[in-house]
């Protein structure tokens, strides 16, 4: 099963000629999952190998513009696209407490008429995610939601997990975890379950199972009983199963809340993490509730992530192949400092439209 990470915009703040506003896409199997919708998303997509109506959910970290302006837009626009009558399964968001009425009144006053439905599923913040006097102004937007209700689940933490869960099906489990910021902020966790192993070709042999319908069943999970009456059950001719892969995002933050971040990134196979200015502005980054390439690399060591991938730069920090002479210096430090703290480990800088596989482990 494939799966990859599509970068549609790589900038801090608003869109820019190099850089767009924030938005990754998780490709797997054809279905894709939008993280962030900043505002030109969804001229990113056209741009990109990926189609926007093969998004199934969308996943918003937080209620700044440069992550969720984009997202009326791209809905009309898949709307559009789609023709007069859409057989498909609602598009799933999630986001923070407010997201589902600031939808609902953009849809009402563009006299809006998707042609497919959308739920809206939004996470309730705590006290601890951001300075007291923004929480109460989330907390009265809350109040004042007068978007139809029953559209959606409100989500509150699981103090036992320390996280939201938000998704948990067949394949995957998705969990969301608190950051800090300078309004209410998530981080995604996406976790590919347990795949059933590979039928040992020789143990099939041995046992005498003969090719056909057999095979078949003992794969998905149904013992079979040869014509000399011996029982095979599937743990008889099954290798050990594959185990998953695991992507983590975090929207803009100057550090986790509590220790759900930590375990739900603990060995992951991808982590993107926000770098929006370079350490020798670490006080002013914080400040604005942003991290530094330090900040992001020293939290990718304490999960023991297996790669690392910067991005949510300053426009000032251009793309290499995009700079003007000297300015890809500025850009090149952000890479050396984050790879000072991981002892030299390799990290990416992203950059839009950048592919990036996540290979199944073996």
């Amino acid at each position: 099963m494939s799966m990859d990470v599509t970068f549609l915009g790589t900038g801090a703040a608003y869109p820019s000629p190099t850089r767009g506003a924030s938005a990754v896409v998780l490709r797997c199997e054809g279905e894709c999952w939008l993280f962030d919708c900043g505002e030109g998303t969804q001229t990113q997509l056209m741009k990109s190998q990926l189609k926007a109506g093969r998004i199934t959910k969308i996943f918003i970290t937080h209620l700044h513009g440069d992550h969720f302006f984009g997202l009326p837009g791209l809905l009309c626009t898949i709307s559009l696209q789609s023709g007069s009558v859409v057989s498909r399964q609602p598009i799933e968001i999630y986001g923070p407490v407010g997201l589902r009425d600031f939808i609902w009144r953009t849809m009402e006053l563009s006299h809006t008429e998707l042609v497919f439905p959308y739920v809206v599923h939004e996470l309730v913040p705590t006290a601890d995610q951001c300075p007291v006097e923004e929480l109460r102004e989330s907390a009265q937007m809350d109040e004042a939601d007068s978007s139809p209700k029953g559209q959606g689940r409100t989500i509150l933490l699981d103090a036992e997990e320390n996280s939201y869960c938000l998704v948990d099906d067949e394949q995957f489990v998705v969990k969301a975890f608190r950051l800090f910021h300078r309004i209410p902020s998530f981080g995604f966790s996406v976790v590919e379950k347990k795949r059933t192993g590979k039928l040992s070709a020789q143990k099939l042999r041995d046992l005498g199972v003969p090719p056909g319908p057999a095979y078949g069943k003992l794969k998905n999970g149904i013992s079979v009983v040869l014509d000399n009456g011996v029982t095979i059950s599937p743990q008889d001719v099954l290798k050990k199963p594959m185990v998953g892969r695991k992507v983590c995002i975090l929207g803009d933050c100057s550090g986790v809340v509590g220790d759900g971040g930590v375990k739900l990134c603990f060995e992951a196979d991808l982590l993107i993490h926000e770098a929006t200015l370079d350490d020798s502005q670490m006080d002013k980054a914080k400040e604005h509730g942003h991290s530094t390439p330090q900040m992001a690399a020293t939290f990718a060591k304490l999960c023991r992530a297996k790669r690392l991938v910067l991005t949510h730069f300053s426009q000032r920090y251009k793309p290499t192949a995009l700079a003007r002479e000297g300015e890809a210096d500025g850009i090149t430090e952000l890479k050396k400092q984050a790879e000072s703290v991981l002892e030299l480990q390799e990290v990416t800088l992203a950059e839009d439209f950048m592919v990036i596989g996540i290979p199944i482990k073996k």
